[in-house]
């Protein structure tokens, strides 16, 4: 199928029925339909579960993460048995690993934190490879898709609450109802009317905060590079075209670190959040 007339910068962005592929058409690029399937109906509602592009990047970006992560565990164990120390790619994923370890979860989750290692680093790296998909040619940026980033969130939300009851046990109701220990009983019947709905909205806002994030910075930079090239069109000159490319180009190699910055915030945040509600801030 023939790519219709479009720029090269909103596919990355945009959620779609089709992959685009490398061709010599018009354009570059040919498009490749997925299979569409007959909605579900529950009810009044109906769910369409065909498969879309950022289905797709989101599944690689699984693999690759699995792949990746087991590989280098792989040539870690074969390579510390020979010489006693990993090296090369395997030593890379290992710092990388142990950094977000020891210097970003364990601090922040507090005490006997290990439990929540896993989960956070399989967020990071998930979270690393969609990003790096989306900058990629014929790529796409599911975490700029906000059903992605607040279902990232949303998952995120589960395990900080459920890491609130398993620490806590019945004082995790402190966490919704304001009433702390170390004023009268006059002073908390005052305060727990006007403190609970901000207590309980405050639960809400870091899932939002987080989704919102995301969201926002993976698309925000391909959003200024399509406005880059828009310029060679408004100004109508192709002698100008070469400042507003070096432009997009140095826009884009940002946005790589972009990639791994927005990773690493979005598990920082996270293990914020389990840390502060196991700590029982009441």
């Amino acid at each position: 199928m023939k790519a219709e007339n479009q720029d090269i910068i909103t596919p990355h962005i945009t959620d779609s029925h089709a992959l685009e592929y490398p061709c010599l058409e018009p354009g570059f690029a040919c498009h490749l339909e997925l299979p569409r399937w007959d909605p579900i109906h529950l009810g009044p509602l109906t769910l369409d579960m065909s498969p879309t592009k950022h289905v797709v990047m989101l599944l690689a970006a699984a693999l690759l993460c699995l792949g990746t992560l087991l590989l280098a565990a792989r040539a870690h164990k074969r390579q510390h048995a020979a010489s006693g120390k990993p090296k090369g790619f395997a030593n890379g994923i290992e710092a990388l690993v142990l950094y977000i370890r020891q210097e970003l979860v364990l601090p922040n989750v507090g005490k006997h934190g290990e439990g929540y290692a896993p989960f956070l680093l399989t967020l990071f790296f998930f979270i690393l490879f969609a990003n790096l998909l989306g900058l990629i040619p014929y790529g796409s940026t599911a975490t700029g898709n906000i059903s992605v980033t607040a279902t990232l969130a949303v998952i995120t939300f589960f395990v900080v609450e459920l890491a609130g009851m398993r620490t806590l046990g019945k004082g995790y109701i402190k966490t919704i109802v304001y009433w702390p220990g170390d004023q009268p009983f006059i002073m908390n019947a005052l305060l727990t009317p006007l403190m609970t709905p901000i207590e309980l909205i405050g639960k809400f806002t870091k899932p939002f905060a987080l989704a919102i994030r995301l969201f926002a910075n993976m698309t925000a930079g391909h959003i200024v590079v399509l406005a880059l090239i828009g310029l060679i069109f408004t100004f109508g000159s192709y002698a100008l075209a070469p400042v507003p490319l070096l432009m997009a180009l140095a826009i884009m190699v940002l946005e790589v670190f972009i990639a791994f910055l927005q990773a690493y915030v979005f598990t920082l945040l996270s293990s914020v959040f389990i840390g502060l509600i196991r700590e029982g801030a009441h």
